[in-house]
């Protein structure tokens, strides 16, 4: 272990050094992003693959950036998502280190304090709260304290939320949690164009970045343009993204909850005749308010969707941001918050299926704020 240890603080200077001289349960289904621009059958891409290649493009433009966690070099990663980058970039940038989440957080955070670009891995983001001190304190508050003059280009990465069967320790949502922290910016993507461009924005940003992933997508295809496959592509932090167009209700949503809003959306048109527009937020923070009233403004209803917990949640942030903007007077109906139990996550799967928004869900709701049953 004391040589692991040794073995890391070495990796961290050599690259220090450098810069100042220079399973899951994947739903294996194709989700259709966008139509096809030509005849040709339309290129689609795993959310896995996606961040695989993103990590790739990144480490190769940048020599500052490396990957640090467990399991993340020899192994390829806990889910694959770091395979092949230790053949092709080595130890020194593909770093694997002990169980100690708060030893090598805080090697990432000294790394990125020193001029690197540190991805720093989590197995799971629960797995985080052993180093918050470090993500909270010393990433996010730095920049502040030090009066604008101490950057920390640092990217937190991992599963975020419920997986199966990993019972209430391992599938807390921190989708809130961090949103709430001034200095970091907080990203939670939905499809692999999502997952490529705002990750390689994430290891671009200047400042502290937690990326949440979501473990039940990475096996999931999405249809890509070929923009998105381009070793350019950016998207940028804090923009929204209408992933259906509709009239009548909003459904505000971010990551796999996304796939309930549209297959709910789908439902309901061909049921009732509604019209549903879907917002994927992409973003928590920054929060795109200027396209949550937007989508306020036009359908006059607003439903959000999310699988943490209902008490202090993005879908309160939401419903507080409408009531604070004109957004408020455009309302037909109060807002509806769809969210995870008040509990914490069972591991018996009959109970676990309770206690998250599922497509069933969404639709009630739909029919509640549109009065679509008697």
């Amino acid at each position: 272990m004391a040589q692991k240890i040794s073995s890391i603080a070495k990796t961290a200077n050599l690259a220090s050094s450098a810069v100042k001289s220079s399973a899951a349960r994947a739903m294996r289904i194709n989700h259709p992003v966008r139509p096809a621009s030509s005849a040709a059958a339309p290129t689609t891409m795993t959310v896995r693959d996606a961040l695989n290649s993103a990590m790739a493009e990144e480490l190769d433009r940048d020599d500052g950036v490396f990957l640090m966690g467990e399991e993340v070099a020899q192994y390829n990663g806990a889910y694959k998502i770091s395979r092949g980058l230790l053949d092709k970039f080595g130890p020194r940038r593909i770093v694997d280190t002990p169980i100690t989440e708060m030893g090598f957080t805080g090697l990432c955070v000294g790394a990125a304090l020193a001029g690197l670009k540190p991805i720093c891995e989590f197995m799971t983001m629960n797995f985080a709260m052993q180093s918050i001190d470090h993500v909270i304190n010393s990433a996010a508050k730095t920049y502040y304290m030090s009066g604008g003059k101490q950057p920390c280009n640092i990217t937190f990465r991992g599963p975020n939320g419920a997986a199966a069967g990993v019972a209430a320790q391992h599938s807390q949502d921190f989708s809130s949690w961090y949103g709430q922290i001034p200095g970091m910016k907080v990203i939670s993507p939905f499809s692999s164009e999502d997952y490529r461009g705002l990750f390689k924005a994430a290891v671009r940003d200047p400042n502290p970045v937690v990326f949440l992933e979501n473990e039940l997508l990475y096996g999931d295809s999405f249809e890509v343009s070929e923009e998105c496959l381009s070793p350019d592509f950016v998207l940028p932090i804090g923009k929204a993204k209408i992933e259906l167009e509709g009239t009548d209700v909003s459904l505000i949503s971010h990551s796999r909850n996304l796939i309930f809003c549209l297959e709910a959306a789908q439902i309901v048109k061909e049921k009732y005749g509604v019209s549903v527009e879907v917002l994927n937020l992409r973003s928590i923070r920054p929060l795109d308010v200027d396209a949550i009233v937007a989508t306020t403004k036009k359908t006059n209803n607003v439903i959000t969707v999310e699988a943490g917990f209902p008490a202090f949640g993005v879908g309160s942030e939401i419903c507080a941001q409408i009531m604070e903007t004109d957004a408020f007077d455009y309302l037909d109906s109060p807002v509806e918050r769809v969210t995870g139990c008040e509990v914490p996550t069972p591991y018996a799967k009959e109970l676990e299926d309770f206690a998250f928004p599922d497509t069933p869900t969404v639709v009630r709701a739909i029919e509640k704020v549109l009065s679509l049953k008697e």
